[in-house]
């Protein structure tokens, strides 16, 4: 025993020798020629470089905003480090769009682009085990050809008409907010919009998002329980295990899958009791995807059930911000606003009533979408500025997958490292969008266009100008710059869903309201109560609205469309 003591010792010493030399090698060899914060703490890492940019933030701003500021401390590379390992991964902030396009695209080393990071893992309760979100390879594959079918462009035209119809409920609210004058979360009402929608298209459920609670449908019950375990997780800072939400949050999960589980059954007795009934068939996801199996068994009704729970996040999220910035942008830009009503003036009448709206797309749907050019320019702009989500991509180590930095030349090996392609700073790179980079110009994607107010204005021409550019020819934005739907073959599956989504729910909303931010990122008034507009065309904010991790701030709405109305009876007197 008494020799113990002296082996331990040893042991002990070897083992903390190996740690120290094996972290001195990561901290200030194997990063150091990557663009990093300094200095790097041995024992820490990059954890109080990422602490005091966050602290120079606003509260519960995202943290894409401290990845801005670093990368303006280091001279705005197209890549830097962030090392917090062993902790957590060390991550590659991409920054530029072309060093994104190799991330993103098929190479010899990865045939469908660098696999989904695993990071994602936090997310499993509420997206399964076998989402199209993080599979890989031939199964990935599968999943994506047998899904497909079901946000086909032809298919989802088929679906005006639905869309609005749930859109309808929106209307009601908001008439209703408008008449009390009472603050409202656009947040709160949209995102029982686009539930109500994706529930119908994926599901072929009514969920009643917009109705009361108590009328709301059983499977959206258990998936807002499950969403509510992940309210208190930001993106601010490392987070400790909650054997409590731990719990809770698999009680819930356990629920909706056997919820989920029961419907997806159900769906596929349905179908092969109506097969060679000439009664319409359903649209759904859902359905399409069982249409064709010989056989369903146990393991595909568990990986369908996964792939609804995937489409319920990312089908409801996404296009709910998209909308609430849209309305934003929109109620700070006076020129944006006439441009896009006018647009829609012409093609639907002036009459906004969303009947009116609906048997227009119902007889012509696809022709009016299409011309929809100016509000296309909207939602191009607002996902630009205000992209919905990221993605984080994952490369093992000794995989040897390199980018070639656009700026330096000089290669980079990203083996063993999370790739988080920062949508947020591509998106605003001064490089490619100029001197506009952080405005709101849905003119810059017009082309040649000239048939909105504001192109007609000369505003276009002068937001182009002070960009860089000698027109408004899109082949001028590298389509590598624009990826709030990521690109590659791992592009989102819904995204024309909730572009078809975006486009239809403006055409019927932003002729009929107006809306009035309150709180944070409200106008600025002059000493005469009237708004500051600057030489850009937009209103003034006493402060400004920022990308944050916490719901969407409070708006008041007024009827516009009766304002309109009084004023063409005025006229017609």
């Amino acid at each position: 025993m008494a020799q113990l003591g002296p082996f331990i010792l040893a042991v002990t010493t070897l083992v903390l020798a190996y740690l120290y030399t094996r972290l001195r090698y990561h901290r200030y060899k194997q990063l150091a020629g990557f663009p990093q914060l300094r200095p790097v703490s041995l024992l820490w890492g990059d954890l109080k470089n990422i602490h005091e940019y966050l602290q120079q933030g606003p509260p519960q701003g995202h943290v894409d905003l401290a990845f801005t500021k670093m990368r303006e401390k280091l001279g705005n590379p197209s890549l830097f480090t962030i090392d917090t390992w062993p902790m957590q991964y060390s991550m590659a902030i991409i920054c530029d769009h072309d060093v994104a396009e190799q991330v993103s695209k098929v190479s010899k080393t990865f045939h469908w682009s660098v696999p989904k990071s695993p990071t994602f893992s936090n997310l499993l309760a509420l997206i399964g085990y076998q989402s199209i979100l993080i599979n890989e390879g031939e199964h990935w594959k599968a999943l994506r050809r047998r899904f497909n079918p079901g946000f086909a462009p032809q298919h989802l035209l088929t679906l005006l008409p639905l869309i609005v119809d749930k859109t309808k409920f929106f209307i009601d609210h908001l008439e209703r907010l408008a008449k009390t004058g009472e603050e409202f979360s656009l947040e709160y009402y949209l995102t029982g919009l686009t539930f109500d929608i994706i529930g119908a298209v994926v599901m072929d459920v009514d969920f009643g998002a917009q109705l009361d609670e108590k009328d709301q449908d059983e499977t959206l019950t258990l998936y807002r329980n499950l969403m509510k375990t992940y309210d208190n997780d930001t993106n601010r800072g490392f987070k400790f295990y909650n054997p409590f939400l731990a719990s809770r949050r698999s009680k819930f999960s356990r629920q909706l899958q056997e919820k989920l589980r029961a419907l997806v059954w159900e769906k596929y007795n349905a179908e092969r009791h109506e097969v060679g009934q000439t009664k319409k068939k359903s649209r759904s996801v859902l359905s399409l995807s069982l249409q064709g199996l010989d056989k369903v068994d146990d393991a595909i009704v568990e990986a369908t059930c996964d792939q609804l729970k995937t489409f319920l996040f990312a089908g409801h999220d996404t296009t709910s911000i998209l909308l609430q910035w849209a309305f934003y942008e929109l109620s700070r830009t006076p020129r944006a606003l006439r441009a896009i009503r006018s647009e829609l003036d012409e093609l639907f009448g002036t009459e906004t009533d969303p009947e009116v709206v609906r048997q227009k797309l119902r007889s012509n749907g696809e022709d009016l979408v299409g011309k929809m050019t100016y509000t296309s320019a909207v939602i191009k702009e607002t996902l630009r500025l205000h992209p919905p989500a990221a993605t984080a991509r994952y490369s093992k180590p000794g995989t040897n997958f390199i980018v070639t930095d656009p700026q330096t030349g000089r290669q980079y090996c990203l083996d063993g490292m999370v790739l988080y392609i920062c949508q947020y700073i591509v998106h605003r790179d001064g490089k490619v969008f100029g001197e506009t980079a952080n405005e709101f110009f849905p003119e810059r994607w017009l082309g040649d266009t000239d048939t909105s107010e504001a192109t007609n204005s000369g505003l276009a021409d002068e937001a182009n100008e002070k960009a860089g550019a000698k027109d408004q020819d899109d082949k001028k934005t590298p389509a590598s710059a624009w990826r709030p739907f990521e690109r590659g073959p791992r592009n989102c599956i819904g995204q024309e869903l909730a572009n078809i989504e975006a486009r239809v729910i403006l055409a019927c909303i932003v002729r009929r309201f107006d809306f009035i931010k309150v709180g944070l990122g409200e106008l600025a008034h002059d000493k005469d109560g009237k708004p500051i507009q600057n030489d850009l065309g937009q209103y003034e904010v006493k402060e400004k609205l920022y990308q944050a991790s916490c719901p969407f701030a409070f708006f008041l709405a007024s009827d516009f469309e009766a304002e309109r109305r009084n004023a063409r009876q005025g006229d017609s007197e």
